[in-house]
């Protein structure tokens, strides 16, 4: 990929919807801003990573990740990409899109049809009739279901959230909640009730989440890495274990995923 060449740029819909095509290489760190327009985010190649207040969202190829304006965020590239990003004034979104709830971050599977719509729009056409068309295909296309598997949502209490920066700073390793609560001082049955509390999931259930994300991203960023080694990375006994806890967290297997990407 040639990271240098220069990003695209362009108004659309009676400057609604602004373009904006930017390649970033592996490392960059967009630190935490906000935006007056909505966004919706997508690489046409390469994985990032988008914290928010209410968690963080690994985007891998196949996906796009839904900003509502003025949401402070951030993005990680994980992987070169090729970012093509959509801007959506407010009130023209809430005149075309009244009855789509875009008020939280979410993140969409990427379709063919909506990866393709989003990449026409970015061709050097000046076809106002056929953009307008395209714009509302995207709009259509974001009712599909947020993809909740890629999502890991972050505590903010002081103590589950060093915890979760524990499990998060080392995936790989099975922590035990014993282990955890002593090393952010308190008890196994307060930082179980916190972390319930404070991501709606049980501990077990966010770690194996924290672990199966772990895994997509290595998977994601290192093209040439199986998903056997991915998962023996991951610290999974055998290759079905992992193949269990995929299914679990995704509702696919490995290979689902892989083909829905």
């Amino acid at each position: 990929m040639t990271i240098a060449k220069p990003p695209i740029r362009k108004s659309l819909a009676g400057d609604g919807v602004h373009l904006w095509g930017p390649c970033y290489p592996k490392g960059t760190r967009l630190d935490p801003h906000m935006h007056r327009e909505a966004q919706l985010v997508f690489a046409a190649s390469g994985t990032m990573q988008v914290t928010t207040p209410q968690g963080r969202w690994l985007v891998p190829p196949g996906r796009a990740v839904w900003v509502p304006a003025r949401l402070e965020h951030a993005i990680d590239v994980l992987a070169d990409i090729e970012m093509r990003t959509l801007y959506f004034n407010v009130p023209w979104l809430a005149r075309k899109a009244p009855r789509r709830n875009l008020d939280a971050e979410f993140v969409v599977r990427v379709s063919p049809l909506l990866r393709e719509t989003i990449l026409s729009l970015f061709e050097d056409r000046r076809d106002r009739a056929r953009a307008a068309l395209l714009i509302q295909l995207v709009l259509l296309e974001l009712h599909r279901a947020e993809d909740a598997a890629t999502f890991i949502p972050l505590p903010h209490e002081p103590r589950c959230r060093r915890a979760a920066e524990i499990v998060l700073g080392d995936p790989a390793t099975e922590h035990t909640i014993e282990d955890l609560a002593s090393s952010v001082g308190t008890s196994a049955r307060t930082l179980s009730r916190l972390f319930a509390t404070e991501t709606h999931i049980s501990f077990k259930s966010w770690c194996q989440r924290a672990r199966i994300a772990a895994a997509i991203e290595r998977w994601a960023t290192r093209p040439h890495l199986s998903v056997k080694q991915a998962a023996a990375d991951m610290g999974y006994a055998s290759f079905p274990a992992f193949c269990h806890a995929f299914r679990q967290v995704t509702g696919k297997t490995p290979t689902e995923f892989s083909e829905a990407r």
